[in-house]
This record gives structure tokens, C-alpha cells and sequence, in this order.
């Protein structure tokens, strides 16, 4: 039998992500890669051991291929041990019929039995869609300290955008008072970040009476967290006021990735005492050859620049042919830009080969995006806002 922990990680990492169209036609949203060398998941991760969490269970369920395989031993992010480690946890069958998982809630209740063999004193709930960076310990301890049953990570966003969200609202002594799911009025500015520590037995304690009511959505934010607060449980708020940027969407994954060229980042990925860890490919160093333009780039193992470059995010393995721009883009693993292509506010998904000619995207307007192993046909034209993928 494992050893018993502090605190167990359970990472949500199932999600469609529709709204991020082709780049998910092939991969579950976590698996999608940002920033040159890394994919959504790695921060989460990376989190959980900054912060000296050494079991996660990874929840996947749609188009998990790329996902487990991606994660395998958790070697990259020190999480390949014999006391613990990361464990991909997809829905399993249970007698007669297995199930995919109905709701957030319901996920973990597949998986209590993972957890109550680590009989945790904590379970820290994670989502796998998220760019920041978090020390969960801090997290953790200020649950314990307030003697807390349930603690909920909020973030300041604008009074405009907070009817996006679910809106925590509280005391001054950090007591959440009352939970409103995407209100039209907000009464504060908190918003959730999908970040929850749970005391272990409160937790199964509800997840099994959520599990019986025929009429539950199996949803943390819609049945979990009301039916605790209605019950009077203790239920506190964690400011968090660093970077953090929900990548569900086309725009702002596209915006994620611009953010990482301002002069000043606000998310740090050269910071040593708290590293994003990812698996490293084994790729050779990048070339820019003579006659090569590149002004504020991103560039990573791998690429080859014989053209000119912008402004832009060049993932492993790209290349770019004389002749060809890249500016204000992101191009993901992979991706091969041919000659006098032009590529412009758009996003090249992996191993997608733009041929000659072609002009994807504009200067101006929505984010043009070109689908995973894609061959765009020489002198094509993608608007802005367009998705191209293989019939």
C-alpha cells in the first residue's frame, strides 16, 4: 500500500476545448502547445513540484493520445518516483458499463478510491487549461491555518469582464459568504481560478452526495461548493495576483504567447528558483541563417530561419524559407513556413506545412489558425478569423 500524504494533486486535464476549434480536432486542450518548447500542461505540473506535491492523477478523457504519451513516467517534472508520482486516470469500466465523467465533480468521484490510498489530509483540484505560475503549498498552509474545509484561489479581474466568471464574494476575514456563477450584477470582483483545496473527508464526504442526487450536474462550481456553503461549511478565499491567463480560446492563446515578447514579461519563464519543466525532445540548436530578419522572436531547439521573423513564437523543429514572413504569430512544432509565404496574426499548429505563395492571415482583425498536419496548397489565402484543417 502507498504511503499516506499530505496532500494529493488531481488535475482536470479531460476537456474538449472546443473553442479552440482545429488546434483540438487531434489533442485534448492541455496537450496544445504555448511558448516554443512548452504545452499547457507543463504549468500545472511544474506547480505541483515547485511546490513539493509528489502525487497528481491527471484526469484525461477526450483525444488523450497525445496527452499520455506527452506525460508518460513524469520524468521532465520529477514526478517519476516509487512513493508516488503521476498517474494518467482516464474513465474505466465498473461492472456491467463504464462511463465517461459527467461533470468536474463526478471525475473525481470516479476516482476516490485513487485518492483514499494516499489518505491525504488535503486534495488540492486543479485545472489543466490555465498559464501561471503558484505555489500550492502557500495555499495549502493558509487553509490549514484558518481551518478551513474548502479553500478557493480568486484573482482581481476587471469589474467589466466579471460576469465571465464565477464570483466569490466575502468577508473581510476571507470567508466566503456566497457563490454566484457568472452574475450580471457582480457584487466583487473575485473571480475563481479553478484552484481548490479540500479537507480529504469533507470532500468525499459531498462528492458521495453529490453522486446520489439524480438531479446534480456533478459540477464543483454549480452543486460541490453551493451545496457546502448552504450547509454552512467553512469555506475561505486565497488572493492570487500574479500572471494567469485562461487559454480556452483562439484570441487568447494567441495573446498568451504575445505576452511572452513584451519587454518586461510578466510571467518569468527564465526563472531558475521556479522552474516550467517540459520533456525536452532532444532537438539541435537553432539556426538563423545570413540574411535572416529576426526582431523580438521566441525561438527554441531545432528551428531553422532563412526568412524573416517578427515578433513572433517559433516553436521546435520550424522552419522558415527565404523568402518567407512570419510576424505577430505563433508557429507551433514542427511547422514548415515555404518560400514567399506570408504569415500574419495567426496561429501554424504542429507539423503543418504552409506552401509557396500562401497568405494566412492579416494585419488587422481575428486570428487566423492552420490545423495540425495540414498542407496548405501553394498560393492559397486564409482571412483573418478563418480556421483551415484537412476535410
Amino acid at each position: 500500500m502507498p504511503g499516506k500524504k499530505r496532500c494529493v494533486a488531481m488535475l482536470l486535464a479531460g476537456g474538449q476545448g472546443s473553442r479552440l476549434g482545429i488546434l483540438t480536432k487531434q489533442m485534448a486542450k492541455p496537450a496544445v502547445p504555448y511558448g516554443c518548447k512548452y504545452r499547457i500542461i507543463d504549468f500545472p505540473l511544474s506547480n505541483c513540484t515547485n511546490s513539493n506535491i509528489d502525487v497528481v492523477g491527471v484526469l484525461t478523457q477526450y483525444r488523450p493520445l497525445e496527452l499520455n504519451a506527452y506525460i508518460a513516467s513524469g520524468a521532465p517534472w520529477d514526478l517519476d518516483l516509487v512513493s508516488g508520482g503521476v498517474f494518467v486516470l482516464p474513465p474505466y469500466q465498473t461492472g456491467a458499463s463504464g462511463e465517461w465523467y459527467k461533470g468536474t465533480a463526478n471525475a473525481i468521484y470516479q476516482n476516490l478510491a485513487f485518492i483514499a490510498q494516499y489518505n491525504p489530509d488535503y486534495v488540492l483540484i486543479l485545472s489543466g487549461d490555465h498559464i501561471y505560475k503558484m505555489d500550492y503549498a502557500a495555499m495549502i498552509a493558509h487553509h490549514e491555518k484558518l481551518g478551513a474545509d474548502a479553500t478557493i484561489a480568486v484573482r482581481q479581474v476587471p469589474w467589466e469582464e466579471a460576469s465571465r466568471f464565477g464570483i466569490m464574494n466575502t468577508d473581510e476575514n476571507f470567508n466566503i459568504v456566497e457563490f454566484e456563477e457568472k452574475p450580471k450584477n457582480p457584487k466583487s470582483n473575485n473571480a475563481s481560478m479553478g484552484v481548490y483545496v479540500f479537507t480529504w473527508e469533507k470532500l468525499r464526504k459531498y462528492l458521495i452526495e453529490d453522486e446520489q442526487n439524480p438531479n446534480s450536474s456533478n459540477d464543483f462550481g454549480k452543486n460541490i461548493i453551493p451545496a457546502m456553503l448552504g450547509d454552512g461549511q467553512k469555506m475561505v478565499a486565497y488572493s492570487f495576483n500574479d500572471y494567469w491567463k485562461d487559454v480556452g480560446t483562439i484570441e487568447s492563446l494567441w495573446e498568451a504567447n504575445m505576452d511572452l515578447l513584451a519587454e518586461k514579461p510578466e510571467i518569468d519563464l527564465h526563472d531558475k528558483k521556479f522552474r516550467i519543466y517540459a520533456r525536452n525532445l532532444g532537438m539541435p540548436p537553432h539556426h538563423i541563417a545570413d540574411g535572416a530578419t529576426v526582431d523580438n522572436c521566441l525561438i527554441t531547439e531545432g528551428c531553422e530561419i532563412m526568412g524573416k521573423a517578427v515578433h513572433s513564437i517559433l516553436s521546435s523543429g520550424v522552419i522558415v524559407e527565404e523568402g518567407a514572413e512570419v510576424i505577430d504569430s505563433v508557429i507551433m512544432p514542427g511547422a514548415v513556413i515555404r518560400k514567399g509565404a506570408a504569415i500574419r496574426r495567426a496561429i501554424v499548429a504542429e507539423n503543418a506545412e504552409i506552401l509557396a505563395g500562401c497568405v494566412v492571415g492579416e494585419e488587422e482583425g481575428l486570428i487566423a489558425v492552420v490545423g495540425q498536419g495540414v498542407k496548405v496548397p501553394e498560393n492559397t489565402v486564409i482571412k483573418a478569423g478563418e480556421q483551415f484543417a484537412d476535410n
